[in-house]
């Protein structure tokens, strides 16, 4: 054999083996690489829910939603914030007379409980933030008063015997509500003048005689003014709840040439005179006379003193409130009442109320949002006689210790717990089921209401900047989305 190929057999094996050794050794001493945790997905969106079965009311959720910039096939709502419209004064009630009355049958811790959840803006408050009052009794008090009544036949024209002492139990409320919110903000409206003003001598119908109108114009500075001594400062009046709806007790006839009259020639000039900056607001009532607010917007001198109207939608369309902001894209609407029926059913006020008056009103520029009365107790009452018996309030007091909360609670609170004053509606698109009205916060976040009053549940995209959080809403359900 030859040594020398001999050699290179042996080497070349030798090699082979030592290359082979050393790749078992570096096999064998290779440890795994560890596992990688999947990315860590923050909630960046909070979601509160009420779904009109009564299985959720009101319930935060806890599932996890975030923005991502992956792509999908299904619906959007999309938010953008730089297109701005009208800024919000609030959500809330009519805090009625009969609604004090009920609330202070509570023993005093549950009083307490009760109000700083209404009016509070803790975890467990619903934040109310605005109000409205009746300017001496409305059809849900026990009786019917003013706050200058008179024995048959006599006048007072100097308003001498004017005092708020018929209402002081809702003074001293108030009183206590602006501890709890100080800047609650709120809104009043007579039922009807003292009766020996009207021209049927009755707190039920007929109307302003003519000849006590610069009376009754500082009627209402006293009540301002009066209020102000008590240390409640009111935001804004209308000169008369539901003007042509006269067959209420208490209540009163007004055209809209009375009151357009009203205010030009005694109300305004009044409020400028006393120095006050309390705003007029005009008509109070329903969505089918836009004409109504119209004529007085349309006149010159009345116009200057008006702020602008206020609706309710008993009858008519909400889109009404655009119309007439179109046409005096100056002036401000506000929508200041809409009841919850003793008969009514959970689940259909839930829908409409939400669809109509927190969404419908404020995609239709109103600055407020108003249910009716804020408390009453089982039998629907206190209310006068010929005052509504069926009114159902967002509270009904049961007894000294226990309260329900009815549905009427439930559709201001999703958006009052979340939308404080001051803050701004911004766009939102509206798909298929899915209706929605956006605002931005003073602090800088977005508040979503969306509603899908569908049989189906909803799966979609809330687009904004660009991203999207993917979600899904049963069928009717209100969700208000926080981020």
């Amino acid at each position: 054999m030859n040594i020398f190929n001999f050699s290179r057999a042996a080497l070349a094996g030798f090699a082979l083996f030592t290359v082979s050794c050393c790749s078992r050794a570096t096999e064998e001493n290779k440890k795994p690489d560890p596992p990688v945790d999947p990315p860590i997905v923050k909630n960046e969106v909070d979601v509160w829910i009420t779904k009109a079965d009564e299985t959720i009311k009101l319930q935060k959720q806890t599932s996890i939603l975030a923005f991502t910039t992956a792509s999908n096939s299904f619906q959007n709502i999309e938010i953008d914030p730089s297109k701005t419209y009208q800024n919000i004064d609030g959500f809330g009630y009519t805090l009625t007379g009969g609604s004090v009355e009920v609330i202070n049958q509570l023993s005093a811790s549950k009083k307490e409980a009760l109000l700083q959840e209404l009016f509070g803006n803790g975890d467990n408050s619903i934040g109310i933030s605005y109000l409205r009052l009746s300017i001496g009794a409305s059809d849900l008090n026990s009786s019917v008063f003013s706050y200058d009544d008179l024995p048959a036949g006599q006048t007072d024209i100097t308003l001498s015997q004017f005092s708020l002492s018929k209402d002081q139990a809702l003074v001293d409320m108030l009183k206590k509500i602006l501890t709890i919110n100080p800047n609650i903000k709120i809104i009043a409206t007579p039922w009807s003048p003292p009766v020996w003003m009207k021209d049927n001598g009755s707190s039920k119908g007929g109307s302003l005689k003519p000849e006590y109108y610069g009376v009754y114009a500082q009627y209402f500075v006293k009540y301002i003014q009066e209020m102000k001594k008590n240390g409640i400062t009111i935001d804004a009046i209308t000169p008369q709840n539901e003007p042509l709806h006269p067959g209420n007790n208490p209540s009163m006839y007004m055209t809209a040439e009375q009151q357009r009259d009203f205010i030009k020639n005694n109300l305004g000039p009044a409020f400028q005179t006393a120095n006050l900056s309390t705003k007029i607001i005009a008509y109070d009532h329903n969505c089918d006379k836009p004409e109504y607010p119209l004529t007085i917007l349309a006149d010159t001198e009345a116009s200057k003193f008006v702020d602008g109207s206020a609706f309710h939608l008993y009858v008519g369309n909400i889109l009404v409130l655009n119309n007439v902001h179109n046409a005096y894209p100056n002036k401000n609407v506000y929508f200041t009442e809409q009841w919850t029926g003793s008969t009514g059913a959970f689940s259909g006020d839930l829908l409409w109320h939400t669809k109509n008056v927190v969404i419908g009103s404020m995609r239709n520029w109103s600055k407020i949002a108003l249910e009716w009365n804020l408390a009453n107790d089982a039998s629907f009452g206190p209310h006068t006689p010929g005052g509504c018996t069926e009114c159902k309030g967002a509270i009904t007091i049961n007894n000294s210790e226990t309260f329900t909360r009815n549905v009427g609670y439930y559709i201001i609170a999703q958006a009052s717990k979340f939308i404080p004053q001051n803050s701004v509606r911004i766009s939102s698109t509206e798909v298929g089921n899915l209706s929605s009205v956006a605002f931005k916060t003073p602090t800088g976040k977005i508040a979503l209401i969306i509603l899908n009053d569908g049989t189906n549940t909803e799966t979609f995209n809330i687009k904004y900047n660009d991203k999207i959080a993917t979600t899904t809403l049963s069928a009717n359900s209100v969700a208000t989305y926080i981020f």
